[in-house]
């Protein structure tokens, strides 16, 4: 947004009042003065005019180890949600970056930037999402060279990016997707004739999971795991 617009939606000041008053060197943005009124800014930069605060905001990242049971959703009459784990003046702030089911468990990425987090779900950047697998019944050999050529989806009538299978025993493997469409990773086990029976998220992209973390807990992310998700929109 340029900071003519935000003063005038921030303040009582018009639009061409609000240009005077930067272009006079009234208004400061993260602390330094901006004269231009076409300076853009975002919705977490601290902003005073006169010496008075009119946004300071902080940006907040979050790595969550989302336990099975909790619904990734902000509220729900029947169950308990993912919020409910978090501080409660932190609850009102936080969205999802990327859900999980209900049954499923392991890395849920919670932040109230909205930009970013569109930036780690948006399809064309196919950012890498690893999973921890558990079946009913034994995984074919011919099961990674099936998810390798990609799987049909009739609802979205499309097939799947090619995903990597990595057998860990006869019923267990680790897989990773370039997608996160609904119940994706179920439907393509049950296109070759299998079932899910547990789901575990290890990774997305360069982020994850800490394993210091127990099924519940969650901590601040790092600077570096913010900055591998702009990397990755960049390079798509």
């Amino acid at each position: 947004m340029k900071l003519d617009r935000f003063i005038s939606n921030n303040t009582p000041h018009s639009r061409q009042a609000a240009r005077l008053l930067i272009a006079s060197g009234r208004v400061t943005v993260a602390g330094v003065r901006v004269c231009d009124p076409r300076f853009e800014v975002d919705q977490f930069v601290a902003i005073h005019l006169d010496g008075e605060q009119l946004q300071d905001r902080p940006a907040l990242f979050f790595m969550l180890h989302k336990p099975v049971g909790y619904l990734s959703a902000t509220s729900d009459p029947q169950h308990a949600t993912v919020l409910e784990l978090f501080a409660p003046e932190l609850r009102t702030e936080l969205h999802i970056g990327g859900r999980l089911d209900r049954g499923s468990s392991g890395l849920l990425i919670l932040t109230n930037d909205g930009s970013w987090s569109r930036r780690l779900t948006e399809p064309k950047v196919k950012l890498p999402k690893t999973y921890r697998v558990t079946t009913l019944r034994p995984i074919s050999s011919a099961t990674a060279e099936r998810f390798a050529a990609g799987i049909y989806m009739t609802t979205e009538q499309l097939t799947t990016s090619p995903a990597q299978l990595e057998q860990l025993g006869e019923y267990a493997c680790r897989l990773t997707i370039y997608e996160g469409r609904y119940h994706q990773i179920k439907r393509m086990f049950h296109a070759v004739g299998n079932q899910v029976v547990s789901l575990h998220r290890e990774s997305m992209g360069a982020i994850r999971l800490d394993p210091a973390l127990r099924p519940g807990q969650y901590r601040a992310l790092t600077v570096t795991e913010i900055a591998s998700v702009d990397q990755a929109s960049r390079s798509s």
